[in-house]
C-alpha cells in the first residue's frame, strides 16, 4: 500500500467536501471514533458507512470552509495515522486501519485541543 499516495487522495477528497469521494476510502462496516461527533451524533463511536456519511454530511454543512493539510504520515502494518492542521490551524490526526482490498475498516480521529 501506498501510504502517501493514501493521504494526498484523502487530502484531496475532504478538500473537495466530495461525500462520494470521501466514502470511497471506507468499508461498509467502517467502525470510526471522534469525540467531535458526540454534539452532533450524540455518541462518539459510529458504526456504518450510511452514518458515518450522513455525520460527515452534517459536518461539513457546518463548516463549509474546512480544509485540511496534511502535516505528515506514519506508516504502520496495514494501518497509517495522517497528522494534518483543519482549516482553524488545529493540529489532528487519524488512525486508519486497511483491509486487504486497502478499505478503511476503522478509524479514529483525535485533536489537539483549541
Amino acid at each position: 500500500m501506498d501510504y502517501s499516495a493514501f493521504a494526498a487522495s484523502w487530502e484531496r477528497g475532504w478538500n473537495s467536501h466530495d461525500l462520494d469521494r470521501i466514502m470511497g476510502h471506507y468499508r461498509d462496516d467502517i467502525v470510526f471514533r471522534s469525540r467531535k461527533a458526540i454534539p452532533l451524533v450524540g455518541h462518539g463511536e459510529i458504526h456504518g458507512k450510511a452514518a458515518l456519511r450522513d455525520y460527515w454530511a452534517t459536518a461539513l454543512a457546518r463548516q463549509p470552509d474546512l480544509a485540511f493539510t496534511v502535516q505528515d504520515v506514519f506508516e504502520g502494518h496495514d494501518m497509517m495515522v495522517i497528522s494534518y492542521l483543519n482549516h482553524k490551524g488545529i493540529l489532528a490526526a487519524e488512525a486508519l486501519y486497511f483491509d486487504s482490498d486497502g478499505l478503511v475498516f476503522q478509524a479514529a480521529a483525535c485533536h489537539r485541543p483549541a
